[in-house]
């Protein structure tokens, strides 16, 4: 676990008390990559929506952490990074990704047979690059 403790913060305000950022599995912090961070609705102080993964056992998890307890996680030296999601931004070595063409990406529909039939689903996207080469498609 985090060794940053929930004691009071200067000027005796209390830290927010979200679930702690934890692999249920491998019972400790040690092997999580975060992957996306948003403000939770309603919005609660020092509160977010987090989600991340356990790389050594491929646990997820998504729940409402505190900001403190992320920092901490995305603060470790060597943390591999792959792409973050941060409110409507995605990061990818560190720097925001910039969006190089917007467009449709359609999934092919086929026939599960007896008249049944899945359609062609079009889904508006962007194309993502980051600084480095890599690049992903998102929906828009």
């Amino acid at each position: 676990m985090t060794t940053i403790s929930n004691a009071q913060l200067p000027g005796e305000a209390q830290r927010p008390s979200g679930d702690p950022l934890w692999c249920s599995e491998c019972q400790t912090d040690v092997h999580l990559i975060v992957e996306s961070i948003e403000a939770l609705h309603p919005p609660q102080d020092g509160l977010v929506d987090v989600s991340y993964t356990c790389i050594e056992c491929d646990n997820f998890y998504a729940h409402p952490a505190g900001v403190h307890d992320v920092a901490g996680v995305l603060n470790r030296h060597g943390q591999l990074m792959g792409v973050l999601q941060f409110g409507g931004e995605y990061f990818h070595c560190g720097a925001p990704m910039t969006s190089l063409s917007s467009g449709t990406s359609s999934i092919a529909g086929s026939e599960l047979g007896r008249h049944r039939t899945i359609h062609d689903v079009h889904l508006p996207t962007r194309l993502l690059h980051c600084a480095c080469g890599f690049q992903m498609e998102v929906p828009d």
